[in-house]
């Protein structure tokens, strides 16, 4: 035992060992591992919390996927990032391009013509010489110049990345990849969410589709034939489809450096498209090499491992836990900006100014599926910035004295920064016009009780309250379909909802509910009963969730129609299920939002413009809103530039669905960020997604800040050790004892000789 009881000292300084030697090195609860080749790079710790689902431009379309995609390809055009209102700069361009309108017979108009006179819009664009492509196999070629790695056959199965080949190429950036990838818009093999958009403007792009979709089932019918099988092959094992070998009118390389897009009538908005990723470059090699049969069933693809010219490239890819993008080695660097708007100098977002971009080498991205663990890994500076949920809110936020909010002294004390801005979005209930009892109906007396009755609703439902009780206030009450920051936006009296608010000293005081009610009196509905019928009037809210943590905000939503003693009837369903009542119109009432895709009001107006129907055209019109005025004025609205007449135009079409009350205009939310004091250059912008680059780390800061946050706590060790002595001592003592005993000791002497 006495022996025993040595070793096992031994062996507990042993085990102890490690623990001691992590105090010396890194926080025992740091989780990163980082290997050496990564030691001393400035890295940016991030999370995301659902997997991307495609990383091909021609399909990305959520803010998910544009964390990565916005830092890895390069459109012609980016925002510029500080400056507000947004505004365009080029990035793979050397200029904005003005375009050139000409007439049906090709005769060029005058920069001011009308839109009835426009048939076609030319856009000139030069490319900037010398870019180049990240480091990657596809453009490997050997001594003789032949592509290493574009037909493998069954070689490709034993590839599962990018980085497995041995030789990597690259070349320069061409006019002809971005024909390349307009054309891929219209392949039947991507599916690409802005076909039908773009298939109205870029012309030839809509018979391209066509085009291609025959293509690709005479191809499979001349397959099967040959294979003699009883099925046609799937679209996935078709050979590679060049799409170099078809003709698109509306998009041509003039030179290597030069891109002309041709685009049916006047629709300044276009060149917004072309700061998205949809209008990415993407080089034929790229789209060749990843077509091999081998690589698709090892999801070695380009949804899943992009190809560009941007600052950072995608090194590790594993969307269920870690992905990883590093510095391109081959970007040709980016000046930051010198010059913002007022409050930038001081703000320290202007001390770089000149700098050659990118500043961080590495960005990790963690998958978090719950806040908490995201919250806690901040506060212990192992991300550098973090959102704020309704569960910390507290924890971080507090109201000061004059209303307006601040951060908590235990933010403070850590160096925490708050960022605040109103996002370029809004959130609204819609009524589905379609709808025989909150719709128009086929009388102008239905037309005129559903009226009354939405607007009676509308002044009910209290969105105010709803901010304080479900975003803790971070949302301002949207009284338009404009969101603030745009051209249009009414700020002040003039664009108050007179509809649902009183101005009261110049502010917004919701109308008494005696108003709504008299309103509803009005529409036939008294004290909630059907004058026609004598029931009681019940509304369906259609709606995502339906899990325990819906249930209190379902309960205001029917509280909100109790008021007027109308029976709220609650949908619940999952997100297809709700996606396919909207495409149908059967949904009668609905929650939706919209985030820009561009910064013009006629991203938001089209949302009212009864042509884009959803029901009739697949449009974004979820409500399925018609109104011949408001057509006429958005029609005339949409390709003005931003004059006065073009914002009295909104004004007139404000007013309108004001009192029309196609939605209820719910809120547009205000985004909070908190920044570590060693993250620099962050200023919140919704349409700049490429951001990284701009971003500054100091890691000695966050270093010093995590090992002060992360400290050890080991006096549980000693005391550990001081229990298990107490526990271990009495069964010690005892054992001594019973060894003095007499004759013990030649009892085990005799034991010992019988043994040997």
């Amino acid at each position: 035992m006495h022996s025993w009881f040595s070793r096992g000292g031994k062996l507990a300084a042993v085990a102890l060992l490690p623990l001691a030697i992590s105090a010396c090195s890194k926080a025992p609860n740091n989780p990163y591992v980082e290997d050496g080749a990564n030691a001393g790079k400035s890295t940016l710790y991030t999370a995301f919390t659902a997997r991307p689902k495609h990383l091909d431009p021609a399909q990305s379309y959520t803010s998910d996927e544009a964390e990565f995609t916005y830092q890895i390809y390069e459109p012609l055009f980016q925002y510029h990032y500080l400056k507000r209102p947004y505004q365009l700069e080029p990035l793979a361009a050397r200029a904005l391009p003005e375009p050139v309108y000409l007439d049906r017979e090709g005769n060029v108009l005058p920069a001011d013509a009308s839109t009835d006179q426009v048939h076609t819009s030319v856009y000139t664009i030069q490319i900037k010489p010398g870019i180049l492509y990240q480091p990657h196999p596809a453009f490997a070629k050997n001594a003789q110049g032949e592509f290493l790695y574009h037909a493998l056959g069954n070689e490709a199965r034993r590839y599962f990345s990018p980085l497995d080949f041995e030789q990597q190429g690259t070349r320069e950036l061409t006019a002809h990849d971005y024909v390349y990838e307009i054309k891929r818009l219209a392949s039947p093999r991507i599916v690409s969410p802005i076909l039908g958009h773009m298939g109205e403007y870029v012309q030839g792009l809509g018979e391209l589709s066509k085009t291609l979709q025959a293509n690709d089932e005479a191809l499979k019918k001349a397959i099967q034939q040959q294979t003699g099988s009883a099925f046609a092959p799937a679209t996935k094992d078709l050979p590679w489809l060049d799409l170099r070998q078809f003709d698109l009118p509306g998009a041509k390389a003039l030179d290597d450096h030069t891109l002309e897009i041709r685009v049916n009538g006047k629709y300044p908005q276009f060149v917004y498209w072309l700061a998205m990723p949809f209008f990415a470059p993407i080089p034929w090699e790229a789209d060749a090499f990843y077509s091999q049969k081998g690589f698709i069933e090892n999801n070695l693809v380009l949804d899943w491992w992009p190809v560009g010219t941007g600052p950072y490239m995608l090194t590790e890819n594993d969307p269920n836990a870690r992905m990883v993008l590093s510095r391109n080695p081959n970007f040709r660097g980016e000046p930051y900006p010198s010059e913002g708007e007022p409050g930038d100098m001081q703000a320290g977002l202007l001390a770089d100014a000149g700098k050659t971009m990118p500043f961080i080498d590495r960005v990790v991205f963690t998958r978090e599926k719950e806040g908490i663990p995201y919250w806690n890994k901040f506060l212990q500076g192992y991300y550098d910035s973090s959102g704020v949920s309704a569960d910390t809110f507290d924890q971080a936020i507090r109201a000061t004295s004059d209303g307006d909010t601040a951060l908590t002294p235990d933010m403070l004390a850590k160096g925490i920064r708050l960022e605040t801005s109103l996002a370029t979005s809004i959130f609204y209930l819609g009524f589905n016009w379609l709808d025989p009892v909150v719709g128009p109906g086929k009388t102008d007396e239905d037309a005129r009780r559903a009226r009354l009755l939405r607007q009676a609703i509308a002044i009910a439902v209290d969105w105010e309250e709803f901010s304080q009780i479900f975003t803790n206030g971070r949302a301002v009450p949207a009284h338009g379909p404009v969101p603030p920051g745009l051209f249009g936006y009414e700020a002040g009296e003039a664009g108050y909802n007179t509809q649902v608010y009183n101005i009261v000293d110049g502010k917004p005081v919701r109308k008494p509910i005696a108003d709504a009610l008299a309103l509803l009196e009005q529409a036939g509905y008294a004290n909630g009963l059907d004058s026609k019928t004598g029931q009681p009037l019940t509304l369906a809210l259609d709606t995502t969730g339906g899990g325990p943590g819906d249930k209190a905000r379902f309960d205001w939503y029917r509280k909100q129609f109790a008021k007027l003693n109308i029976q709220l009837e609650i949908r619940p369903t999952d997100w297809n299920r709700f996606q396919e009542k909207i495409r149908k119109g059967s949904a009668q009432l609905f929650f939706l939002g919209w985030n820009a895709d561009y910064p013009d009001p006629e991203n938001f107006l089209f949302l009212l413009y009864g042509p884009n129907a959803r029901a009739k055209t697949a449009g974004e019109n979820a409500s399925n809103y018609s109104n011949a005025q408001y057509d006429a004025l958005f029609e005339r609205m949409k390709t003005m530039p931003n004059t006065d007449e073009r914002a009295a135009i909104i004004s007139q079409m404000t007013d309108l669905v004001q009192d029309d009350v196609p939605w209820l205009f719910a809120f547009v939310p205000q985004q909070y960020g908190l920044i570590h004091h060693w993250l620099g250059n962050v200023k919140p912008n919704d349409l700049a997604r490429n951001s990284i680059k701009y971003k500054t780390i100091v890691t000695a800061k966050r270093d010093a800040a995590r090992k002060e946050w992360n400290k050890p706590q080991w006096w549980p060790i000693p005391a550990l050790l001081l229990a298990l002595v107490a526990f271990v001592w009495p069964a010690w003592a005892a054992w001594k004892r019973r060894e003095k005993a007499p004759g013990i000791r030649e009892d085990l002497a005799k034991a010992g000789e019988g043994r040997g």
